[in-house]
């Protein structure tokens, strides 16, 4: 199975309590090659003042990476404040994940990444650009800039090997 996003539904104002729970009992209960990064979508906005003002993008809700097993079900759905799975029937069924275009909609607004570039991005892997003017393309990343988050890939253009920069965000894992 391969790890996918997420949305969880928690009583509203209590996301970051429910994030520390889930991130305590994914590693107290040895899952967390399952239950991967549990993340509170917000912003962060300095005020006319000069000081740090914090932003919940969606209120009620976190994003939960993880491998949809049984029991990393159960233990995102039984951590206390967590009401729900967002894209599940309810009685049993389990959820729809969100596409990685929803997901890189949302982390790049935060300034994050749905890979994560220290272990999923290594030069001369193959990649898939998912949006942008190549999109569709195969290339072989040839570096990786983590602090900018953005990647040099090598794509074939016209039968003519070329390298082009691209932002974390347009592509994806082949």
């Amino acid at each position: 199975m391969e790890k996918q996003w997420y949305v969880v539904n928690t009583y509203s104002g209590h996301e970051n309590k429910v994030k520390e729970k889930l991130e305590m009992r994914a590693s107290s209960m040895d899952m967390e090659d399952y239950i991967l990064r549990v993340v509170v979508p917000e912003t962060k906005e300095i005020d006319a003042k000069g000081k740090e003002k914090v932003t919940k993008l969606f209120p009620g809700y976190i994003l939960v990476e993880m491998v949809m097993t049984d029991e990393a079900w159960f233990i995102v759905r039984n951590t206390p404040g967590v009401t729900g799975f967002i894209g599940s029937s309810g009685k049993g069924a389990k959820p729809f994940p969100l596409t990685p275009m929803e997901v890189d909609k949302i982390l790049s607004s935060m300034g994050m990444s749905r890979l994560d570039a220290s272990s999923e991005l290594k030069e001369g892997e193959s990649v898939k650009v998912i949006s942008g003017p190549f999109e569709g393309m195969m290339g072989t990343i040839k570096s990786v800039d983590i602090d900018n988050a953005k990647l040099e890939v090598s794509i074939d253009l016209f039968g003519q090997e070329t390298t082009v920069e691209l932002n974390f965000s347009e592509i994806t894992k082949d």
